[in-house]
């Protein structure tokens, strides 16, 4: 039994090194580049049969009529900014807690995509609310805790670019980040709290889905187009950052010859 548990230990042990040294930026910058391609390459696989699925074969809302196919995009671009502000601020925690240089990084890769979803949900929201509400824009509780969403993501990064020194400017982003976290249950939780105009979800956890299950699926695999594309853009961008922070490193000047 002794043997046992001890080759049990080693095996964690064994495994807890292999994850950690993707933790060292030239292990990252190389593994990340395989992953690229293949994340890419969902996106766009998924994206082409989401898009077919929402504007042609799912079947026209009976109140809405066609206009409603805009929420095959303007949906899981809402889903994505909340998702991604909640992985940008544990990047950022982790960053800030112990000190990792991939961990702040990666927080930094991710405010701009997250940003580009946030703006995506408001301007198709904008122009889903003008057919069905007759207004591109009102002060509603959601639309407006989604735009503070935005501002977040912009000014965490006007922050950080603000700041010359990088491990300070992650310190201070992480901040920022920790600090916004507590508006995405607000967007979340707003058409339940307040009498809003935006209409309460069709999906979530406690019951069935009130849309067609065609509808649903589009929607579904519309989210995991904009997913796999997050994961593509990320690794493109923090590669970028790895390159320019460690500039002065061997392996950096190395992979630049190699490159020439």
């Amino acid at each position: 039994m002794s043997i046992f548990n001890n080759a049990l230990s080693d095996t964690r042990e064994s495994s807890r090194i292999h994850w950690f040294k993707f933790a060292a930026p030239q292990n990252f910058y190389s593994i990340s580049g395989k992953l690229i391609p293949w994340f890419a390459a969902i996106a766009v696989i998924l994206g082409v049969i989401g898009l077919y699925i929402g504007f042609f074969v799912a079947p026209t809302d009976h109140q809405q009529g066609e206009s409603y196919r805009i929420i095959f995009v303007h949906v899981p671009a809402a889903w994505m900014a909340m998702f991604i502000y909640l992985v940008m601020a544990f990047w950022a925690a982790i960053g800030l807690a112990f000190n990792t240089r991939m961990s702040s990084m990666m927080a930094s890769a991710l405010a701009p995509t997250g940003a580009m979803f946030a703006f995506l949900s408001l301007w198709t929201g904008a122009l889903w609310g003008k057919p069905t509400w007759g207004t591109w824009w009102v002060w509603d509780a959601r639309l407006t805790s989604t735009l503070i969403l935005l501002f977040l993501y912009v000014g965490f990064m006007a922050l950080q670019a603000a700041i010359d020194e990088p491990r300070r400017a992650d310190k201070a982003g992480a901040v920022l980040a920790l600090v916004g976290v507590v508006n995405v249950p607000i967007i979340y939780f707003s058409v339940q709290w307040w009498n809003t105009l935006h209409q309460g979800s069709s999906i979530n956890f406690t019951s069935a889905p009130t849309m067609a299950m065609t509808m649903l699926l589009g929607m579904l695999i519309m989210a995991l187009a904009f997913w796999a594309y997050t994961i593509a853009v990320t690794l493109l961008r923090v590669r970028c950052i790895v390159l320019e922070r460690e500039r002065h490193t061997d392996w950096v000047k190395q992979t630049m010859e190699t490159a020439k």
